[in-house]
């Protein structure tokens, strides 16, 4: 595998082509953003460890027969993955309340909700990425109602098996977003996961181990995603880029 020609820069990771049409190198940042880029800043080694957090999570859902784009791991900050055409609808999975949908419906944080809850997000930074339904997702043509059922069924599902999984390593599920693309005519989930796309909770206190960090000024980013990380290998403080 030869890294070639850049493709594409987001907020979290930059898209390199490789020597293999069907193949691109994701290279993770350590830029954080929030609030549509509003704020931003630069946290050493988040990149590396969004990388490592990642695989790890797309490798334990390929175990459990979830399609993914990742293939393998190429350095600290890059894995080798599907060339996907993205499907600009993010599907956001929820189990209790919190962030925006407790602004919206009024529902305090933290309450648990009674039933999983689906909701769907067109993927545009510059309209702030609406919520949007089915039926816009139809009108504009964005997935066929075959792909959005697959998107809904592994979402779930992907839900099913990371809710007990993390739950043994004293982290509750609290929500999380998904992107699914497009590859040989199949639906594969894509992008990260990782706490920039997921909220993580300590089971015991309570306390935040994800973006939420970040975005209220809460400080401690980078230590609270390293100790996910420890929680998910089962080992010491994970060792980074630059450490020995």
């Amino acid at each position: 595998m030869q890294k070639k020609d850049f493709l594409y820069e987001g907020k979290a990771k930059i898209i390199y082509r490789t020597d293999d049409p069907v193949h691109v190198l994701v290279e993770f940042k350590d830029d954080a953003t929030a609030f549509d880029g509003v704020k931003k800043d630069r946290l050493e080694d988040k990149g590396v460890l969004n990388n490592r957090l990642s695989a790890h999570f797309f490798s334990l859902l390929e175990q459990h027969g979830i399609n993914t784009h990742y293939i393998k791991t190429i350095s600290d900050r890059e894995m080798l993955v599907k060339s996907l055409e993205i499907i600009p609808v993010e599907v956001i999975v929820r189990n209790i309340a919190a962030g925006s949908l407790s602004k919206r419906l009024g529902i305090p944080e933290k309450t648990e909700l009674k039933k999983t809850v689906l909701e769907f997000s067109l993927k545009d930074d510059e309209l702030h990425d609406p919520m949007i339904n089915h039926y816009h997702i139809y009108a504009m043509d964005l997935a066929k109602p075959e792909e959005m059922a697959e998107m809904e069924r592994v979402a779930l599902k992907v839900n099913e098996i990371l809710v007990p999984y993390l739950k043994d390593k004293n982290i509750v599920l609290v929500d999380f977003k998904l992107e699914f693309g497009r590859h040989n005519g199949e639906i594969v989930l894509g992008d990260e996961i990782s706490p920039d796309t997921c909220r993580f909770w300590d089971s015991s206190s309570g306390e935040k181990m994800d973006k939420d960090r970040f975005r209220r000024d809460m400080g401690g980013v980078v230590e609270a995603y390293r100790e996910v990380l420890r929680r998910l290998e089962g080992g010491e403080n994970p060792a980074v880029e630059g450490e020995s």
